[in-house]
């Protein structure tokens, strides 16, 4: 695998120091491919733990660049400037307290090799509480692009922390623009209006740290208003029919206007995501 890349990622004053070291060890100490680049956004002021694990990490891996933010400005905003602070036509995105497979990259990049039409590929995720062996639940996501884009109309057909992507083919449909929570489904949508080939290998890439805190994101008026955004969107320009948008805005009024945080929790487990 000769192929270079470039992982974007960002912390933020709310991350724990020990989750930090686990993710940034499992994209360079743990992989069989490393990247060529990590580019680590500091979104806004953050602790000295936190400093000091990156501060460690750096002393270790050559190919780090730390990019200190003076105020927070949100993922969709550091993903955008992380972007332009790498030159690698092939990006991969991590998230601050999640844990890559050991062989993601290599499954990714031997993606690429063999589907060079392919402009975006992700994968499934486990998700955990407390222990990395304690799984809860996976999200699993459809493979092919025309099962991908039929999908879109519904939910989020690329769990945004596995993905590896073109750079190229994010910046042709207008790179990451924030939007709450959902910058990542908002870029799929953008994506799929400008012709992009996604995929997704089926596989487990990441495993990702869940919990209640997660859940009660996922709702408030601010939420819904996101979610409600990118139903507007896709419903103007004729991406989804008017009882496809009705449904999808009733259902997520209800999941995120509606249920209480302990409620939704067990949605997301139960009806969201597949057991093991």
């Amino acid at each position: 695998m000769k192929r270079e890349f470039a992982v974007i990622l960002s912390v933020y004053r709310k991350d724990q120091a020990a989750f930090v070291k686990r993710a940034l060890e499992s994209i360079w100490q743990l992989q069989t491919v490393r990247p060529a680049q990590i580019v680590l956004m500091i979104d806004g002021p953050v602790g000295e733990d936190i400093l000091a694990v990156i501060d460690a990490f750096e002393a270790q891996c050559p190919v780090l660049k730390v990019v200190q933010l003076p105020q927070n400005v949100g993922l969709g905003n550091a993903m955008r400037i992380a972007m332009e602070e790498t030159e690698y036509e092939i990006i991969a995105r991590m998230d601050s307290d999640d844990i890559s497979a050991s062989d993601r990259f290599a499954q990714q990049l031997r993606f690429f090799e063999e589907n060079a039409a392919v402009d975006v590929v992700g994968g499934d995720i486990s998700e955990f509480v407390g222990e990395e062996d304690h799984i809860v639940a996976y999200r699993r996501v459809p493979e092919g692009n025309e099962a991908i884009k039929r999908y879109l109309k519904k939910r989020c057909p690329l769990n945004h922390v596995t993905v590896m992507f073109k750079k190229s083919a994010v910046l042709k449909a207008g790179g990451y623009i924030e939007q709450f929570w959902n910058e990542d489904y908002y870029l799929w949508i953008r994506m799929a209006q400008s012709g992009a080939v996604m995929a997704n290998t089926g596989t487990v890439l990441v495993n990702v740290r869940t919990g209640k805190d997660m859940y009660s994101r996922r709702g408030g008026k601010k939420y819904f208003q996101s979610e409600l955004f990118l139903q507007n969107y896709m419903l103007k320009r004729k991406m989804i029919s008017l009882p496809t948008y009705i449904d999808n805005v009733a259902k997520r009024w209800i999941m995120q206007r509606v249920l209480p945080n302990r409620i939704r929790g067990w949605v997301f487990r139960t009806l969201a995501r597949k057991g093991k």
